[in-house]
């Protein structure tokens, strides 16, 4: 036993994270034997005293197996996902109260509450040989689904589990008849099968937990109904201590009140785990939530999220026009970016090669604007600045530096001497289109004349901005053109009416 106890605990120390667990509490339940085998030893050969019957420590002999069975049931070869993690402490912690309780509900009741030999010995022996037999099977399930090392460690550990439940199967019967006396040969295949157990810790030194695979998520849904099995069981047990006619009534007692005090701490484990599903789903909610407004490539919004949060922005600006706040933070620019010739990119260097442009493209945008303003992926190789709390007479500002951090620097493809230099073409408009009655022309048509804006600035040439602003009061909007080089130029036309924006 203190060999076996050795190993584990070295076992454990050498290892990390959740195979240091499985190792400590096989660590625990050596222990335990330990404690209890001293135990033993000090009444027999110390004290010379006869043994009782109904002996304390008989406790550390059936909670040994409890923490070497909970490690198991931890699947160290495996190293679960970070909400199976979570998820199964909890489910684990309800089945190992389970046990402790049905230990205490059959056994503790005939040895304090109403001693009776015969009942404490039946009921004890049952629960002992559904723990080895428990044992015995998770251990062959995890035997046939592993391989390797891990298949090797499993078939080692069934066999000292049988190998020891048989030789403690021959002792009992020889304590049972008076044909035990220390030193027998009983105590040869027990001491043997401790034995075994230290090959066992020894075989699996070294061993460490593989990636727990998706497939793998049946195994937390059988443990989590087994959980909620043995919490279900509680009210079936309280009903059998009350309708139970052999059972003395102090003995009825006490199991009502350890059912309740287990059925109050299963309640409580069970609320911290609704208290987990909750969070779990929060966060997988904020999650969804997220990538339904990303764009997946750039990392940028998406026009889920513009729509989802423009009215916000219009209404703040309406507020501010309605409120006569200072000019310079309540207007709101829609600019539209367009990458110039950017199927020659795709046609010339393949999409691999265009969607690292667009990305980069991305980032220098980003680099340009204001922490207040939003840049969003608006289609294709379109992005949208949304530029809020600003002054339209101050658009051709962000425009400038939006050109300049796109074209002053070439962009680098996998081979670092291979570089090409790209343009952007803009167009923008400001929201409200009227301040003395912004409630009139509503965003869809603003952001219809930064489209027009758009289109007339790859007309002109590309590599430049033009914005569209209202001739006074009149519907008719006026040309705002920017044109750019390396060596920045800007050229604000006089105001130009066009044809058509008047009829619209």
């Amino acid at each position: 036993m203190l060999s076996a106890l050795v190993v584990t605990g070295l076992n454990g120390i050498s290892s990390k994270g959740r195979m240091r667990v499985f190792w400590i509490l096989q660590a625990t339940g050596w222990g335990l034997w330990l404690t209890d085998q001293m135990l033993w030893t000090v009444f027999d050969l110390v004290l010379q005293k006869k043994m009782p019957e109904m002996f304390s420590a008989d406790a550390l002999l059936f909670m040994a197996g409890v923490p070497i069975l909970a490690g198991l049931l931890l699947r160290p070869q495996l190293q679960p996902s970070e909400r199976s993690a979570r998820l199964g402490a909890l489910d684990f912690s309800l089945l190992l109260l389970w046990w402790l309780y049905l230990y205490v509900f059959y056994v503790i009741c005939w040895q304090y509450v109403s001693p009776d030999l015969a009942h404490y010995d039946r009921n004890y022996n049952l629960l002992d040989a559904a723990e080895a037999l428990v044992l015995a099977f998770v251990l062959g399930v995890f035997w046939h689904r592993a391989s390797g090392r891990w298949r090797k460690f499993y078939g080692y550990f069934f066999g000292a589990v049988l190998f020891n439940s048989v030789a403690f199967y021959l002792l009992n019967r020889a304590l049972d008849n008076g044909a035990y006396f220390t030193g027998s040969w009983y105590d040869l295949p027990y001491s043997a099968s401790f034995a075994a157990f230290t090959v066992v810790a020894l075989a699996g030194q070294g061993l460490s937990s593989t990636t727990e695979a998706s497939t793998d998520e049946t195994y937390a849904s059988w443990i989590a109904t087994l959980a909620m099995t043995a919490v279900l069981s509680l009210p079936v047990m309280a009903a059998f201590a009350l309708l139970g006619r052999d059972i003395p009534a102090p003995v009825a007692r006490f199991r009502i009140l350890v059912t309740l005090g287990a059925m109050f701490a299963m309640v409580f484990l069970l609320f911290f785990k609704h208290y987990r599903l909750n969070e779990e789903l929060k966060r997988t909610n904020n999650v969804l939530e997220e990538a339904s407004l990303t764009d997946p490539l750039t990392g940028l919004r998406n026009r889920r999220y513009f729509l989802a949060t423009i009215e916000g922005d219009i209404n703040q600006v309406l507020r501010s026009y309605a409120d006569h706040r200072d000019q310079r933070t309540r207007d709101l620019v829609f600019y539209l970016i367009d990458a110039d010739n950017f199927k020659e990119v795709n046609d010339r260097y393949g999409h691999d090669v265009g969607d690292r442009v667009l990305v980069e493209m991305a980032r220098r945008i980003s680099s340009a604007i204001r922490h207040s303003d939003v840049l969003v992926r608006w289609g294709g190789e379109e992005f949208l600045i949304l530029s809020r709390y600003t002054d339209r007479t101050e658009a051709e500002t962000l425009s400038a530096r939006v050109l300049a951090a796109v074209s002053d620097t070439p962009f680098t493809f996998t081979n670092p001497n291979e570089t090409t230099c790209r343009t952007c073409s803009i167009g923008w408009a400001a929201f409200p289109w009227f301040s003395v009655h912004p409630e009139i022309v509503n965003y869809e048509k603003v952001l219809n004349f930064a489209d027009r804006a758009l289109r007339e600035a790859k007309r002109a040439g590309k590599n430049r901005a033009v914005g569209l602003l209202p001739a006074g009061d009149q519907l008719a909007p006026t040309l705002s053109e920017m044109a750019y080089s390396n060596h920045m130029t800007a050229d604000v036309l006089a105001s130009v009416d066009t044809t058509d924006t008047r009829q619209e």
